[in-house]
């Protein structure tokens, strides 16, 4: 599938050292919604339960294609998936994994943090917070599975992961039961209800996703 030619490629990376944020349901959803503007979309699960592969096996061979990795096998999952022609990368990672959550960050252009907007989580991302800083990578907070309408909760939250230096996505994907539904039927938001709310959530997290990886490009380049 290789055209010879040198292929752009987005790399993002979720992670968070804390359980139940999220992060297979971004990284599934995310990567479809790459698929449907136009990318050749690729998940990699590096997490030993496996959930992001369960929803790749209940699709059967429908885009996006999710593979397996060990985390030293990261970086040559990646170059393999280059050099077939995959143009955005989602890597999804185990909770309390060091080693694949490092790995991912490593090689990845943007890193996600997916967070519930309530204390404890909050409190939760620091680890990671100090992880991502050892790799220098841009990255952000992604407030998952919170309330739809609070905008105080979200005000502060945004308070409160700035002072562990760190930014918040603008855009929040906040609890539907859509994702539930979509995932059980080993589909994503965007496929099972594209014109829902939960889809256009998703597409303009992507859209600033690429936005900000082709930032991050322009001003590295500039340097």
């Amino acid at each position: 599938m290789g055209t010879g030619k040198e292929i752009a490629m987005t790399i993002i990376a979720i992670v968070s050292q804390k359980g139940g944020s999220g992060k297979t349901t971004l990284s599934v959803n995310l990567a479809a919604a790459a698929e449907a503007a136009g990318a050749v979309a690729l998940i990699i699960d590096t997490d030993p339960q496996a959930t992001a592969s369960q929803w790749g096996a209940w699709r059967a061979d429908k885009a996006p294609e999710v593979i397996d990795s060990a985390p030293p096998r990261i970086q040559a999952k990646v170059d393999a998936a280059k050099a077939q022609g995959a143009t955005f990368i989602v890597i999804d990672t185990p909770p309390h994994a060091d080693s694949a959550a490092s790995r991912a960050v490593e090689v990845a252009d943007l890193v996600l943090i997916p967070c519930r907007p309530s204390a404890f989580d909050l409190a939760a991302i620091k680890t990671t917070v100090s992880l991502v800083r050892l790799f220098d990578k841009p990255a952000f907070v992604v407030f998952t599975a919170g309330p739809h309408h609070a905008p105080r909760m979200y005000e502060e939250a945004i308070e409160l992961v700035q002072s562990f230096g760190i930014e918040a996505c603008p855009n929040i994907l906040p609890d539907r039961a859509v994702y539930r539904h979509a995932s059980a039927a080993g589909a994503s938001v965007v496929e099972f209800e594209p014109e829902g709310k939960a889809a256009a959530e998703i597409a303009a997290i992507h859209a600033w996703t690429i936005a900000q990886v082709n930032m991050s490009t322009t001003a590295h380049e500039g340097v």
